[in-house]
Protein backbone atom coordinates (compact mmCIF):
# COMPACT_ATOMS: atom_id res chain seq x y z
CA UNK A 1 0.00 0.00 0.00
CA UNK A 2 1.33 3.41 -0.97
CA UNK A 3 -0.24 6.37 0.83
CA UNK A 4 0.14 10.01 -0.19
CA UNK A 5 -0.10 12.16 2.95
CA UNK A 6 -0.64 15.77 1.85
CA UNK A 7 -1.97 18.18 4.47
CA UNK A 8 -2.44 21.92 4.49
CA UNK A 9 -1.90 23.79 7.77
CA UNK A 10 -4.20 23.61 10.77
CA UNK A 11 -4.46 27.33 11.44
CA UNK A 12 -3.07 28.41 14.84
CA UNK A 13 -2.11 24.80 15.59
CA UNK A 14 0.06 22.86 13.09
CA UNK A 15 2.06 23.75 10.01
CA UNK A 16 1.38 21.71 6.90
CA UNK A 17 4.64 19.82 7.37
CA UNK A 18 3.94 19.09 11.04
CA UNK A 19 0.44 17.84 10.24
CA UNK A 20 1.78 15.56 7.52
CA UNK A 21 4.53 14.12 9.72
CA UNK A 22 2.06 13.58 12.57
CA UNK A 23 -0.24 11.61 10.29
CA UNK A 24 2.65 9.70 8.72
CA UNK A 25 4.06 8.69 12.12
CA UNK A 26 0.66 7.40 13.20
CA UNK A 27 0.42 5.35 10.01
CA UNK A 28 3.92 3.94 10.40
CA UNK A 29 2.96 2.56 13.80
CA UNK A 30 -0.26 0.99 12.56
CA UNK A 31 1.02 -0.08 9.13
CA UNK A 32 4.80 -0.53 9.17
CA UNK A 33 4.63 -2.21 5.76
CA UNK A 34 3.05 0.80 4.02
CA UNK A 35 5.05 3.11 1.78
CA UNK A 36 4.28 6.67 2.85
CA UNK A 37 4.88 9.78 0.74
CA UNK A 38 4.60 13.02 2.78
CA UNK A 39 3.88 16.15 0.70
CA UNK A 40 2.98 19.36 2.61
CA UNK A 41 0.64 21.75 0.81
CA UNK A 42 0.69 25.54 0.86
CA UNK A 43 -1.73 28.25 -0.23
CA UNK A 44 1.00 30.88 -0.46
CA UNK A 45 0.59 31.96 3.15
CA UNK A 46 2.30 30.84 6.34
CA UNK A 47 5.10 28.35 5.70
CA UNK A 48 5.29 29.01 1.95
CA UNK A 49 9.08 29.12 1.79
CA UNK A 50 9.66 26.21 4.18
CA UNK A 51 7.09 24.03 2.43
CA UNK A 52 8.54 24.48 -1.04
CA UNK A 53 12.21 24.25 -0.09
CA UNK A 54 13.04 21.04 1.71
CA UNK A 55 15.11 19.20 -0.86
CA UNK A 56 18.84 18.53 -1.04
CA UNK A 57 20.88 21.51 -2.14
CA UNK A 58 18.14 23.96 -1.25
CA UNK A 59 18.94 26.48 1.48
CA UNK A 60 16.92 28.79 3.68
CA UNK A 61 18.33 31.87 5.39
CA UNK A 62 16.56 33.83 8.11
CA UNK A 63 16.74 37.63 8.13
CA UNK A 64 15.72 40.17 10.74
CA UNK A 65 13.26 42.47 8.96
CA UNK A 66 10.59 44.97 9.94
CA UNK A 67 7.33 43.41 11.08
CA UNK A 68 3.87 44.54 9.95
CA UNK A 69 3.65 47.11 12.77
CA UNK A 70 7.33 47.82 13.34
CA UNK A 71 9.78 45.95 15.50
CA UNK A 72 11.69 43.08 13.96
CA UNK A 73 10.73 39.57 12.95
CA UNK A 74 12.81 36.68 11.69
CA UNK A 75 11.70 35.75 8.17
CA UNK A 76 13.06 33.15 5.74
CA UNK A 77 14.37 33.57 2.22
CA UNK A 78 14.99 30.34 0.36
CA UNK A 79 17.24 29.63 -2.61
CA UNK A 80 17.08 26.71 -5.01
CA UNK A 81 18.40 25.74 -8.39
CA UNK A 82 15.63 25.53 -10.96
CA UNK A 83 17.12 22.20 -12.08
CA UNK A 84 15.80 20.66 -8.85
CA UNK A 85 12.20 21.46 -9.86
CA UNK A 86 10.00 19.50 -12.29
CA UNK A 87 9.99 20.80 -15.85
CA UNK A 88 6.33 21.84 -15.56
CA UNK A 89 7.18 24.29 -12.74
CA UNK A 90 10.15 25.71 -14.66
CA UNK A 91 8.04 26.09 -17.76
CA UNK A 92 5.32 27.93 -15.85
CA UNK A 93 7.90 30.55 -14.81
CA UNK A 94 9.88 30.47 -18.03
CA UNK A 95 13.07 29.41 -16.23
CA UNK A 96 16.08 27.65 -17.68
CA UNK A 97 17.45 24.50 -16.11
CA UNK A 98 20.28 26.07 -14.10
CA UNK A 99 18.91 29.32 -12.76
CA UNK A 100 18.95 30.46 -9.14
CA UNK A 101 15.45 30.95 -7.77
CA UNK A 102 14.59 32.78 -4.53
CA UNK A 103 11.41 31.85 -2.66
CA UNK A 104 9.75 34.31 -0.26
CA UNK A 105 6.52 34.23 1.73
CA UNK A 106 4.94 37.59 2.54
CA UNK A 107 3.25 36.15 5.62
CA UNK A 108 6.60 35.60 7.33
CA UNK A 109 7.36 39.34 7.32
CA UNK A 110 3.99 41.07 6.91
CA UNK A 111 1.50 38.42 7.98
CA UNK A 112 -1.67 38.64 10.02
CA UNK A 113 -0.59 35.84 12.33
CA UNK A 114 2.36 37.95 13.48
CA UNK A 115 -0.06 40.27 15.27
CA UNK A 116 -2.37 39.62 18.23
CA UNK A 117 -5.97 40.46 17.46
CA UNK A 118 -5.92 43.80 19.26
CA UNK A 119 -3.04 45.03 17.05
CA UNK A 120 -4.58 44.11 13.70
CA UNK A 121 -5.26 47.40 11.94
CA UNK A 122 -4.75 47.96 8.18
CA UNK A 123 -4.33 51.70 8.74
CA UNK A 124 -1.08 50.97 10.60
CA UNK A 125 0.43 47.91 8.90
CA UNK A 126 3.14 47.90 6.25
CA UNK A 127 4.78 45.48 3.80
CA UNK A 128 8.20 47.07 4.38
CA UNK A 129 9.66 43.79 5.70
CA UNK A 130 8.56 41.94 2.57
CA UNK A 131 10.40 44.56 0.52
CA UNK A 132 13.53 43.90 2.59
CA UNK A 133 13.29 40.21 1.69
CA UNK A 134 12.90 41.05 -2.01
CA UNK A 135 15.91 43.37 -1.84
CA UNK A 136 18.01 40.64 -0.21
CA UNK A 137 17.07 38.14 -2.91
CA UNK A 138 18.19 40.63 -5.56
CA UNK A 139 21.41 41.30 -3.63
CA UNK A 140 22.12 37.55 -3.63
CA UNK A 141 21.89 37.55 -7.43
CA UNK A 142 18.75 35.47 -7.73
CA UNK A 143 17.78 34.96 -11.38
CA UNK A 144 14.09 35.02 -10.45
CA UNK A 145 11.93 35.45 -7.35
CA UNK A 146 8.78 33.54 -6.39
CA UNK A 147 6.63 35.39 -3.85
CA UNK A 148 3.70 33.83 -2.01
CA UNK A 149 1.29 36.48 -0.75
CA UNK A 150 -1.29 34.67 1.38
CA UNK A 151 -2.02 35.64 4.99
CA UNK A 152 -1.19 39.35 4.81
CA UNK A 153 -1.93 41.82 7.61
CA UNK A 154 -1.71 44.75 5.21
CA UNK A 155 -3.75 46.93 2.89
CA UNK A 156 -0.95 49.23 1.76
CA UNK A 157 -0.73 48.62 -2.03
CA UNK A 158 2.75 47.25 -1.44
CA UNK A 159 4.00 50.80 -0.86
CA UNK A 160 5.89 49.67 2.22
CA UNK A 161 7.72 47.06 0.15
CA UNK A 162 8.48 49.66 -2.52
CA UNK A 163 9.92 51.95 0.16
CA UNK A 164 12.33 49.20 1.19
CA UNK A 165 13.26 48.86 -2.47
CA UNK A 166 14.10 52.57 -2.83
CA UNK A 167 10.87 54.42 -3.64
CA UNK A 168 10.42 57.82 -1.94
CA UNK A 169 7.19 59.46 -0.83
CA UNK A 170 6.73 63.22 -0.28
CA UNK A 171 4.09 65.55 1.14
CA UNK A 172 2.88 68.84 -0.40
CA UNK A 173 5.91 70.69 1.04
CA UNK A 174 8.47 68.24 -0.34
CA UNK A 175 9.07 66.62 3.04
CA UNK A 176 9.82 62.93 2.74
CA UNK A 177 7.46 60.48 4.47
CA UNK A 178 9.72 57.59 5.53
CA UNK A 179 7.15 54.80 5.89
CA UNK A 180 3.95 55.19 3.87
CA UNK A 181 1.01 53.38 5.42
CA UNK A 182 -2.68 54.13 5.03
CA UNK A 183 -2.74 56.21 8.22
CA UNK A 184 -0.48 58.82 6.57
CA UNK A 185 -1.54 58.47 2.93
CA UNK A 186 -3.55 61.70 3.10
CA UNK A 187 -0.26 63.59 3.37
CA UNK A 188 1.38 61.99 0.33
CA UNK A 189 1.35 64.09 -2.84
CA UNK A 190 4.27 62.73 -4.87
CA UNK A 191 6.02 59.39 -5.41
CA UNK A 192 9.58 59.18 -6.75
CA UNK A 193 10.66 55.81 -8.14
CA UNK A 194 13.92 56.97 -9.72
CA UNK A 195 15.99 55.10 -7.12
CA UNK A 196 13.82 51.97 -7.08
CA UNK A 197 15.96 48.85 -6.99
CA UNK A 198 15.71 46.66 -10.06
CA UNK A 199 14.49 43.15 -9.31
CA UNK A 200 14.97 40.00 -11.34
CA UNK A 201 11.80 38.54 -12.87
CA UNK A 202 9.25 38.44 -10.04
CA UNK A 203 6.46 35.87 -9.97
CA UNK A 204 3.58 36.15 -7.50
CA UNK A 205 1.78 32.95 -6.53
CA UNK A 206 -1.83 34.05 -6.16
CA UNK A 207 -5.19 32.28 -6.23
CA UNK A 208 -7.22 35.37 -5.31
CA UNK A 209 -9.04 36.80 -8.33
CA UNK A 210 -10.28 40.06 -6.80
CA UNK A 211 -9.50 43.35 -8.54
CA UNK A 212 -7.88 46.16 -6.58
CA UNK A 213 -10.89 48.45 -6.18
CA UNK A 214 -14.65 48.33 -5.77
CA UNK A 215 -17.02 46.04 -3.87
CA UNK A 216 -14.86 42.99 -4.67
CA UNK A 217 -11.61 44.86 -4.16
CA UNK A 218 -8.87 44.56 -1.56
CA UNK A 219 -10.31 46.99 0.99
CA UNK A 220 -13.98 45.97 0.87
CA UNK A 221 -13.37 42.23 0.72
CA UNK A 222 -10.35 41.64 2.90
CA UNK A 223 -9.97 44.77 5.02
CA UNK A 224 -12.51 43.67 7.66
CA UNK A 225 -10.69 40.33 8.02
CA UNK A 226 -7.57 42.30 8.97
CA UNK A 227 -9.18 44.54 11.59
CA UNK A 228 -10.74 47.29 9.49
CA UNK A 229 -14.07 48.51 10.83
CA UNK A 230 -17.03 48.54 8.44
CA UNK A 231 -17.42 52.29 8.86
CA UNK A 232 -13.81 52.85 7.75
CA UNK A 233 -14.07 50.87 4.51
CA UNK A 234 -15.25 53.82 2.33
CA UNK A 235 -12.55 56.15 3.69
CA UNK A 236 -9.73 53.69 3.09
CA UNK A 237 -11.15 52.77 -0.32
CA UNK A 238 -11.05 56.44 -1.32
CA UNK A 239 -7.41 56.70 -0.27
CA UNK A 240 -6.62 53.47 -2.14
CA UNK A 241 -8.10 54.94 -5.33
CA UNK A 242 -5.96 58.08 -5.01
CA UNK A 243 -2.71 56.29 -4.13
CA UNK A 244 -3.13 53.72 -6.91
CA UNK A 245 -3.47 56.55 -9.43
CA UNK A 246 -0.45 58.35 -7.96
CA UNK A 247 1.71 55.21 -8.17
CA UNK A 248 0.60 54.41 -11.72
CA UNK A 249 1.45 57.97 -12.78
CA UNK A 250 4.89 57.83 -11.09
CA UNK A 251 5.73 54.54 -12.83
CA UNK A 252 4.24 55.48 -16.19
CA UNK A 253 1.98 52.45 -16.14
CA UNK A 254 -1.76 52.19 -16.84
CA UNK A 255 -4.18 52.42 -13.93
CA UNK A 256 -6.25 49.73 -15.68
CA UNK A 257 -3.82 47.26 -14.07
CA UNK A 258 -6.09 47.65 -11.03
CA UNK A 259 -8.76 45.70 -12.92
CA UNK A 260 -6.60 42.60 -13.46
CA UNK A 261 -7.92 39.60 -11.50
CA UNK A 262 -5.62 39.24 -8.49
CA UNK A 263 -4.59 42.91 -8.35
CA UNK A 264 -6.43 43.16 -5.03
CA UNK A 265 -4.61 40.25 -3.41
CA UNK A 266 -2.78 40.82 -0.12
CA UNK A 267 -4.00 44.38 0.30
CA UNK A 268 -3.02 45.34 -3.22
CA UNK A 269 0.65 44.37 -3.11
CA UNK A 270 0.02 42.52 -6.38
CA UNK A 271 -0.96 45.82 -7.99
CA UNK A 272 1.99 47.69 -6.49
CA UNK A 273 4.54 45.13 -7.65
CA UNK A 274 2.97 44.75 -11.09
CA UNK A 275 3.06 48.52 -11.57
CA UNK A 276 6.52 49.21 -10.12
CA UNK A 277 8.42 45.92 -10.61
CA UNK A 278 6.61 44.31 -13.56
CA UNK A 279 5.64 41.33 -11.42
CA UNK A 280 3.69 38.51 -13.06
CA UNK A 281 0.78 36.74 -11.37
CA UNK A 282 0.66 32.95 -11.51
CA UNK A 283 -2.11 30.60 -10.30
CA UNK A 284 -0.82 29.69 -6.86
CA UNK A 285 -2.02 26.13 -6.38
CA UNK A 286 -1.24 25.16 -9.97
CA UNK A 287 2.32 26.38 -9.50
CA UNK A 288 2.69 24.60 -6.15
CA UNK A 289 1.25 21.43 -7.68
CA UNK A 290 3.80 21.55 -10.48
CA UNK A 291 6.60 22.44 -8.07
CA UNK A 292 5.83 19.44 -5.83
CA UNK A 293 5.10 17.14 -8.79
CA UNK A 294 1.74 16.48 -7.19
CA UNK A 295 -0.04 14.92 -10.23
CA UNK A 296 2.57 12.17 -10.48
CA UNK A 297 2.47 11.54 -6.73
CA UNK A 298 -1.31 11.21 -6.77
CA UNK A 299 -1.14 8.84 -9.74
CA UNK A 300 1.23 6.45 -7.95
CA UNK A 301 -0.71 6.42 -4.64
CA UNK A 302 -3.19 3.75 -3.59
CA UNK A 303 -4.68 6.02 -0.92
CA UNK A 304 -4.68 9.81 -0.50
CA UNK A 305 -4.86 11.34 2.99
CA UNK A 306 -5.31 15.07 3.37
CA UNK A 307 -6.84 17.70 5.61
CA UNK A 308 -6.80 21.19 7.06
CA UNK A 309 -8.25 23.13 9.97
CA UNK A 310 -11.84 23.17 8.73
CA UNK A 311 -13.48 21.04 6.04
CA UNK A 312 -16.68 22.55 4.65
CA UNK A 313 -18.59 23.04 1.41
CA UNK A 314 -16.03 25.55 0.12
CA UNK A 315 -13.21 23.04 0.65
CA UNK A 316 -14.50 20.84 -2.18
CA UNK A 317 -14.33 23.78 -4.59
CA UNK A 318 -11.24 25.51 -3.21
CA UNK A 319 -7.51 25.19 -3.72
CA UNK A 320 -5.11 23.09 -1.66
CA UNK A 321 -6.84 20.02 -0.22
CA UNK A 322 -9.93 20.66 -2.36
CA UNK A 323 -7.97 20.51 -5.61
CA UNK A 324 -6.08 17.47 -4.35
CA UNK A 325 -9.34 15.70 -3.50
CA UNK A 326 -10.85 16.42 -6.93
CA UNK A 327 -7.80 15.15 -8.81
CA UNK A 328 -7.48 12.03 -6.65
CA UNK A 329 -11.16 11.14 -7.09
CA UNK A 330 -10.89 11.76 -10.83
CA UNK A 331 -8.15 9.13 -10.92
CA UNK A 332 -10.23 6.73 -8.84
CA UNK A 333 -8.09 7.03 -5.71
CA UNK A 334 -9.83 6.70 -2.32
CA UNK A 335 -9.45 9.82 -0.19
CA UNK A 336 -9.57 10.26 3.58
CA UNK A 337 -9.91 13.83 4.89
CA UNK A 338 -9.02 14.72 8.48
CA UNK A 339 -9.90 18.20 9.74
CA UNK A 340 -10.13 20.01 13.01
CA UNK A 341 -13.83 20.42 12.31
CA UNK A 342 -16.15 19.15 9.57
CA UNK A 343 -19.14 21.33 8.69
CA UNK A 344 -21.45 18.41 7.94
CA UNK A 345 -24.74 20.38 7.77
CA UNK A 346 -23.38 22.46 4.88
CA UNK A 347 -21.62 19.65 3.04
CA UNK A 348 -23.44 17.84 0.23
CA UNK A 349 -25.77 15.21 1.66
CA UNK A 350 -23.88 12.61 -0.35
CA UNK A 351 -20.11 13.07 -0.54
CA UNK A 352 -18.43 12.01 -3.77
CA UNK A 353 -17.80 8.27 -4.02
CA UNK A 354 -14.44 7.40 -2.54
CA UNK A 355 -14.28 10.36 -0.15
CA UNK A 356 -14.56 10.03 3.63
CA UNK A 357 -14.22 12.89 6.12
CA UNK A 358 -13.30 12.84 9.81
CA UNK A 359 -13.49 15.58 12.44
CA UNK A 360 -10.55 15.08 14.78
CA UNK A 361 -11.94 17.30 17.58
CA UNK A 362 -14.43 15.69 19.98
CA UNK A 363 -17.81 17.42 19.83
CA UNK A 364 -17.72 18.54 23.45
CA UNK A 365 -14.12 19.86 23.40
CA UNK A 366 -13.74 23.70 23.37
CA UNK A 367 -11.50 25.15 20.66
CA UNK A 368 -9.13 26.65 23.23
CA UNK A 369 -8.50 23.17 24.58
CA UNK A 370 -8.34 21.48 21.19
CA UNK A 371 -5.79 23.76 19.50
CA UNK A 372 -2.78 22.81 21.66
CA UNK A 373 -3.76 19.15 21.36
CA UNK A 374 -4.16 19.13 17.57
CA UNK A 375 -1.23 16.78 16.92
CA UNK A 376 -2.47 14.33 19.52
CA UNK A 377 -6.04 14.46 18.19
CA UNK A 378 -4.92 14.05 14.58
CA UNK A 379 -2.79 11.01 15.38
CA UNK A 380 -5.64 9.40 17.32
CA UNK A 381 -8.11 10.04 14.49
CA UNK A 382 -5.71 8.52 11.94
CA UNK A 383 -5.27 5.40 14.08
CA UNK A 384 -9.03 5.02 14.62
CA UNK A 385 -9.97 5.48 10.97
CA UNK A 386 -7.11 3.56 9.36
Amino acid sequence: MRALVAFDKFKDALTARAAGETAANALRISHPDWEIDVCPLTDGGEGFCETLLAGPGERIEHLSVRGPRGGTVSAPVGFASSSARPEAARRRMGLGSEQKLAVIGLAAASGLELLPRHRRDPWQTTTFGTGELLAYAAHENADAILLGIGGSATNDLGLGALTALGAHFYDAHGVRIPTPKPANWESIRRIDVASLRRLPPLFIACDVTNPLLGPRGATATFGPQKGLTASDVPRLEAQMVRMAALLAEACGRPLTTAEIPGAGAAGGISFGLMIAAKAQLLPGFDLVSDWLDLPARIATADLVITGEGCFDATSLHGKGPGSLVREALRLGKPVQVFAGSVDRPNLPAQLPTGLKSHAITPTEMPLAEALPRTAELLAAAIRDAL
